[in-house]
């Protein structure tokens, strides 16, 4: 899997020159693709473009809603995107598979709510699992694996006492985890709001908090770009990147904003929207909780080298 996503990116770079680039200054908006994910997270985007944060930098966003952040990773090296919204695990793979791939804003954060947070490893009702020690042995659903999600599961399993390299993860679709644990398909799944609050309306139980545990301000994603679009389009990066600033510190301050903007990129019932646990968008990336899980990654096998954080951020 490895060697198969650095042919597919290192191919997509050789590519990449007439591909990428926000267009020339021609007195127009600048053209820009972003790719994301349909979940709680990213709102602060869909705000920053309703609110004009783009629009008045020249940007003429475009959002295209893909399956996690491991998908988007080859999307921005081949030029597909300008940039996308990305855990920091997959980033940090990347890195370690020598992918070109830099920070430019903060995404998402952990609001360190144990048993409040807007990601949960849920289980059903009457599963014999009662706590992420258990876990040893059993199978657990991400959305991608090598992510922040399996990452952040093992400390949990880690910290209760059991073995997390004794936990099988699989690949599954976010909307799908509910019904998989319904149908005994699946052990746990770690799931982030919309899915918590679905898991536990159909009647799952939570049992760890992953994300909190971790650390109580975590970074959980970021928006990120390739070096050569740092290099080809700096000022458009700059501008991009002041938007995204502008966009988190109003979604952190106007939660109802982001309440109601969920319902625009989402199918979610509004009465399960007003439930939901939601994250915090800090405007500044958590850099030291971005260490913890790279020394994380490291320790669990997903980097075969130490990882140089500071590399990461443009």
């Amino acid at each position: 899997m490895r060697h198969r996503l650095m042919a597919v990116c290192g191919c997509a770079v050789l590519l990449a020159t007439s591909a990428c680039g926000g267009g020339e200054d021609d007195g127009g908006p600048r053209e820009v693709t972003a790719g994301v994910i349909a979940i709680v997270d990213v709102a602060p985007i869909y705000l920053g473009k309703e609110q004009g944060f783009f629009e008045k930098r020249g940007i003429d966003l475009k959002l295209e809603i893909g399956s996690g952040g491991a998908a988007a990773v080859p999307g921005v090296v081949s030029g597909n995107f300008e940039f996308a919204f990305g855990n920091v695990t997959s980033l940090l793979v990347a890195r370690d598979e020598n992918l070109p791939l830099k920070v430019i804003a903060n995404g998402v954060n952990s609001n360190g709510k144990e048993g409040g947070d807007f990601s949960a490893v849920v289980v059903p009702e009457d599963s014999p699992v009662k706590g992420p020690e258990d876990l040893e042995g059993k199978t657990v659903s991400a959305n991608n694996l090598k992510n922040i999600g399996d990452t952040t599961v093992r400390n949990s399993v880690r910290e209760a006492g059991g073995d997390p390299a004794a936990v099988d993860f699989v690949e599954m679709g976010l909307p799908e985890m509910s019904p998989a644990l319904d149908k005994g398909q699946i052990d746990a799944a770690w799931v982030v709001e919309p899915f918590v609050s679905i898991a536990l309306k159909d009647g799952h139980r939570e049992i760890a908090s992953n994300y909190a545990e971790f650390d109580k301000s975590l970074t959980v994603a970021t928006y990120f770009t390739s070096e050569q679009m740092l290099a080809e389009e700096p000022e458009l990066m700059e501008d991009i990147a002041a938007a995204l600033e502008e966009s988190m510190a109003y979604a952190d301050e106007n939660p109802d904003e982001v309440r109601r903007i969920i319902g625009s990129y989402t199918e979610i019932e509004p009465a399960l929207i007003d439930d939901m646990r939601l994250p915090r968008f800090q405007p500044e990336v958590d850099r030291d909780s971005v260490q913890k899980v790279a020394d994380l990654a490291r320790k669990d096998g997903l980097l075969e080298k130490a990882a140089d954080v500071d590399e990461l951020y443009r």
